[in-house]
């Protein structure tokens, strides 16, 4: 018998980019499985962190004897990196139907890229930037620390708590959950940290708007 389908509300939407709305996982097993061949790191051990951070937190995390500045000029070259590599990008199944559903209301990308390389992801998997772009220069932490919500629900106008986030990494759905967001997690990684809500692929999700601006965000849980 079919579940039933799940349903929030929300004022506004705060989207995470990589594992959320673009797959990009090739590149970035690519990118830092050889950085962690270099510095004698297992591969699996460091993707179970690069996840959701910026990669200077992610450095910070594994090799935590280094100074700070020797992790952010290594980062300006893993993003050189990730920059020209975009084989494999794909949009995650639903994502541009579920973006195309949200023209006119209020969102906003909250990723831990850069500017530059949020741009090159999204126009890769062939999705539209959303008008508010919450990149790793907007903020002074990386997920798992609240700002970039934060900042998100400031400049769409809304609190925290009227927002919904959309997340898939452990890291972004502690970030949105210490900046007082309810959180629906989006594929497999999302599970395991206990999301208020969960869908295997944005296929599952839908957005609709009362006339006052009220958003219901429907799960499909399908079987």
């Amino acid at each position: 018998m079919p579940a039933a389908p799940v349903r929030l509300t929300a004022r506004a939407l705060l989207l995470d980019m990589d594992g959320t709305l673009v797959n990009s996982d090739a590149v970035v097993e690519r990118c830092w499985g050889r950085w962690a061949e270099r510095h004698g790191l297992e591969p699996a051990e460091v993707l179970a962190v690069a996840h959701g951070r910026q990669g200077h937190a992610t450095m910070a995390a594994l090799l935590p004897d280094r100074p700070a500045e020797v992790n952010l000029a290594e980062n300006e070259r893993m993003l050189d990196e990730e920059r020209a590599d975009t084989e494999g990008v794909v949009p995650i199944p639903g994502a541009p139907a579920f973006l195309a559903s949200l023209a006119g209301l209020p969102h906003a990308l909250v990723t831990s890229a850069d500017q530059p390389l949020a741009r090159i992801r999204m126009h890769a998997a062939g999705l539209p930037l959303p008008p508010v772009l919450v990149t790793a220069e907007s903020v002074g932490a990386s997920k798992p620390d609240p700002e970039g919500f934060l900042k998100g629900a400031a400049a769409l106008g809304f609190a925290p708590s009227d927002c919904l986030a959309l997340e898939d990494s452990g890291a972004g759905i502690a970030a949105a959950r210490a900046a007082g967001t309810r959180v629906l997690g989006i594929g497999p990684r999302a599970a395991a940290h206990h999301p208020d809500a969960h869908a295997d692929t944005l296929t599952a999700v839908t957005v609709t708007a009362t006339p006052d601006g009220l958003l219901t965000i429907t799960v499909d849980c399908g079987e």
